[in-house]
């Protein structure tokens, strides 16, 4: 008999929007970056607390977050191409808005600017966007626009670093405002999604008003919001704080720009392996797995100051955690119906984001406290506990919804 292969969605076309996407991303997200690498510098400029340039991280986070959820409901009225227009301007405003020198300046660019005009405009839509060009490989794709956070992160650190000796922050800032400008023009490379075809992988999908997992769906969707934010706590202490907790004990800023550029590659190669891990186990099963993976590895950097140890242990956090974010989008999409993607993803990044923005924050305000990175990172280890429960006891509902296997007579 001859087997019959389902039609699908996926073409060259989706891969082409899928590495547009991702090259826009990469310079977007090397915007956050620059408040990260000149922690320091920035602190001692303007004569402040660390915790409160810390803040301006933060910011960017929960202007994402927040941005996400209004940005995902205008991309579907006006198309992505132009949400993602608005994001780009809005990102290189942030950073010439920022580099005035002044608190407020920094507060505004990067929380408003950065945050919600920008990035919340490219992150989350451009998400959504990618998932309607995929049914069978939507781990795979999903996994790799959510690296285009890392590909910035491996690219960028080295020469905001070089830039800010040589230049200072501000005129830093304003060259990579240039920067993200010039990529612009690709914002017009994206074209509405295709129709799914009748028949298509996966077309049906879950029914809209249905039970999730046994639970009434809102239940689930903020079970999983509840998660994300523990998740992301323990997420953003290294992310936010590796340089500046490099040179705290000694390390040269330079090597621990280059240590943090070691950990996003990491991420970055790592995550495709997750993608594909998600398009195999599905959403939830990969979130409990990277969940574990992350807790054990964060625990490491409370175990060793020596650099190549901690060049090691950075090396395994990357691995670790960067599955995460991109596995709760493949959650919502096999569990809700496509249609309410447009709110449920940006409204679960809301709270992922919140968990950045608050880990972003609280790491600061516990080095302030404590003038050391210990107790942060011990806090981030409980964090990470209650996320790993909580996404378990979902994977544990899944087990027992599925339908018994028969056995063949």
């Amino acid at each position: 008999m001859a087997r019959i292969i389902a039609a699908s969605i996926e073409s060259r076309r989706s891969w082409h929007i899928v590495i547009v996407t991702v090259i826009i991303l990469a310079v977007a997200f090397g915007a956050p970056l620059l408040v990260i690498v000149g922690l320091r510098p920035i602190q001692e400029a303007l004569g402040t607390d660390r915790s409160v340039i810390s803040l301006a991280s933060s910011l960017v986070w929960i202007g994402n977050a927040v941005g996400g959820v209004a940005m995902g409901r205008l991309a579907v009225r006006i198309g992505a191409s132009r949400t993602a227009l608005l994001g780009t301007l809005g990102v290189a405003a942030g950073l010439a808005l920022s580099s005035l020198g002044h608190v407020w300046s920094i507060y505004v660019g990067h929380g408003v600017l950065i945050g919600f005009f920008g990035l919340g405009a490219l992150y989350a839509p451009l998400a959504i966007y990618v998932s309607y060009w995929f049914d069978r490989r939507r781990g795979t794709a999903l996994a790799l626009v959510a690296s285009g956070q890392y590909v910035a992160g491996v690219f960028w650190p080295s020469f905001i670093e070089q830039g800010m000796a040589r230049f200072g922050w501000q005129a830093t800032m304003l060259a990579y405002a240039a920067c993200v400008l010039a990529v612009m023009p690709l914002v017009f490379f994206l074209r509405p999604p295709p129709a799914i075809p009748s028949g298509a992988h996966g077309s049906g999908g879950p029914s809209a008003g249905g039970r999730v997992l046994g639970l009434r769906p809102n239940v689930v969707q903020g079970l999983l919001c509840f998660a994300g934010f523990f998740c992301c706590v323990p997420m953003a202490l290294p992310a936010s704080h590796l340089v500046a907790f490099c040179g705290d004990i000694g390390i040269p800023a330079a090597h621990g720009a280059a240590m943090l550029s070691l950990m996003l590659a990491c991420a970055f190669v790592s995550r495709q392996f997750w993608g594909w891990v998600a398009d195999r186990i599905g959403g939830l099963r990969t979130i409990v797995t990277g969940s574990l993976a992350q807790m054990i590895t964060l625990s490491g950097f409370l175990m060793t100051r020596d650099e190549t140890a901690l060049f090691a242990v950075t090396a395994a956090f990357g691995l670790g955690f960067s599955g995460l974010i991109p596995s709760y989008w493949v959650a919502i999409r096999e569990l809700f119906p496509p249609l309410e993607a447009a709110w449920r993803i940006p409204v679960a990044l809301l709270c992922l984001m919140s968990g950045m923005s608050f880990g972003t924050w609280f790491g600061g305000l516990l080095y302030d406290l404590f003038l050391s990175y210990r107790v942060a990172f011990i806090a981030g280890v409980a964090f990470n506990a209650v996320n790993f429960v909580v996404i378990l006891f979902l994977v544990m509902r899944d087990v027992r919804q599925r339908p018994p296997v028969l056995a063949a007579a």
